[in-house]
């Protein structure tokens, strides 16, 4: 989803690793959100936060996101007879977003399993979150172990032009944890210092 966040790295990332992948489709969608304002990843005027000491929820949380993506999601599931919907929210080494907790996706599903033609005619859709419970240190592994290359990945906040990581932002501390604590080197490509 191109939503309007402050770089297309991860696009551009998403791309590479469905390629790598076989994915059988891959499209990016436009969806500009940056109207909306209220998070630091789509209002430029509202700093990346870097010293990691915030409370509550942070400022990258993008209101209503994964609703908004999930719906979108949704949408094309039915029109191409999936049952499942795939999310990579993770709700163990995560900023505290309210939109990747376990409840909260279970409700959307709930909710995908009220509204759909599919599912009122019997064909009930799954939100599954492979992720939802590990640690990232499982989840640097399960991407070695399934052929996924970390270093093709974008978690950053704030990449530069070629998509090199910052290493400073919230997203980036919390995935070199990762590597340290599954005592892997760290593949992510990261700005000069």
């Amino acid at each position: 989803m191109d939503y309007g966040q402050r770089h297309a790295a991860e696009l551009a990332a998403a791309r590479v690793v469905a390629q790598r992948l076989g994915a059988a489709q891959h499209r990016i969608v436009e969806l500009d959100l940056k109207p909306f304002g209220g998070s630091a990843l789509t209002d430029r005027s509202i700093e990346v936060p870097t010293q990691g000491a915030e409370t509550g929820i942070p400022v990258t949380y993008v209101p209503a996101r994964n609703t908004i993506l999930l719906s979108l999601a949704l949408a094309w599931a039915e029109v191409i007879g999936a049952r499942h919907v795939f999310i990579g929210a993770n709700a163990v080494d995560y900023s505290g977003y309210p939109d990747c907790r376990p409840e909260y996706l279970q409700a959307f599903e709930a909710m995908a399993n009220l509204a759909t033609k599919a599912a009122v005619e019997g064909q009930r859709i799954e939100v599954r979150a492979p992720l939802i419970d590990l640690p990232k240190s499982k989840i640097v592994e399960l991407a070695l172990e399934l052929g996924v290359d970390p270093a093709q990945t974008v978690t950053c906040y704030q990449p530069d032009e070629q998509g090199r990581a910052c290493g400073i932002c919230d997203a980036c501390r919390i995935r070199r944890a990762g590597f340290a604590t599954a005592n892997l080197p760290d593949s992510t490509r990261y700005q000069p210092d």
